[in-house]
């Protein structure tokens, strides 16, 4: 039976025996550029045959004027109503138990809000809470995502080579989530991919694909990403397609490459999620298209 606190979290059923977890979130908005963050939790989700566990009610923190719930037909009559809503899932793999949060960036009460975050990974065991997260920025669709981690943890930031975060200014639901995990003594790391800002428009294969293999070495988990490779050069063609005859663009996109070609050199191997632009056999138009609209339908149509 489901239960309910004044944070708004509601459990559903809640998990027991779970295997060294870790609790892993992202929230739809600002920092989920192009959905990469949100597509990943999808990703973990439904590899790990996820099954809900507990969601927190969206009336206690999200403002429904500023992010409106949608309105679908159902057997073409009947409408239903889907909320905003930020729901956890337990997903199962070899190496250990996952908590994913797929959830959306509150409005209001954002203390209470991640204080039901935290109470889930305290009640379900987890060892560590990792959020992903992605941001437009000045780099090419055509080389390799950067993943950058950051810590507050010592021990997080020496073996797992992440980062103390330096940042100093406005912060967003993750900066506040991070803050509450250590104020609870519970350890907490956070990853980010960049995404081109001239094709920020979902899904974005490369930035999702490069956020699962960091947070796979984060955890300790050996995922098959082999099926987001072929998604990832098709996304590329797509691009280069789109771009082909701008040459404005195409210009700025060579601008970038040799910036992060430089870069590279001087500082190898951080380099995640790389696949040459365009590689093996080039698909056609329909099979490109193909392609694209299944993954998008995967990720509408997922846990």
């Amino acid at each position: 039976m489901a239960s309910h606190d004044d944070d708004g979290l509601i459990w559903e059923a809640r998990p027991t025996g779970l295997r060294h977890p870790v609790l892993v979130a992202a929230f739809e908005g600002w920092n989920d550029a192009a959905d990469a963050a949100t597509f990943a939790t999808q990703w973990l989700t439904q590899h790990g045959d996820g099954t809900r566990a507990a969601h927190i009610d969206p009336e206690a923190h999200v403002d429904f004027q500023a992010r409106r719930p949608q309105v679908q037909l159902v057997d073409g009559v009947t409408r239903a109503v889907t909320w905003p809503e930020s729901t956890f899932y337990v997903a199962r793999y070899p190496e250990r138990d996952l908590v994913v949060l797929r959830g959306v960036e509150p409005n209001v009460r954002w203390r209470s809000f991640c204080r039901a975050v935290v109470s889930v990974a305290e009640e379900t065991g987890c060892e560590m809470v990792v959020t992903l997260g992605a941001l437009l920025g000045d780099v090419p669709h055509t080389r390799g995502v950067r993943v950058t981690g950051t810590a507050s943890d010592p021990e997080l930031i020496n073996g797992l080579e992440l980062q103390r975060s330096q940042y100093e200014g406005p912060t967003g639901i993750v900066g506040v989530l991070h803050d509450s995990c250590r104020a609870s003594g519970l350890r907490s790391a956070s990853l980010w991919a960049p995404v081109p800002h001239y094709v920020s428009s979902p899904p974005n294969p490369p930035a999702t694909r490069a956020l699962l293999e960091r947070f796979g070495q984060l955890a300790e988990l050996d995922f098959d990403l082999h099926g987001l490779d072929q998604l990832v050069d098709l996304w590329r063609v797509q691009v280069d397609h789109a771009i082909r005859d701008n040459d404005e663009v195409s210009t700025y996109v060579r601008e970038l490459e040799g910036r992060v070609d430089a870069e590279d050199a001087e500082n190898r191997g951080i380099v995640l999620g790389g696949h040459p632009a365009g590689g093996g056999s080039v698909p056609d138009g329909e099979e490109l298209a193909a392609e694209v609209e299944r993954f998008l339908r995967e990720q509408d149509g997922g846990s």
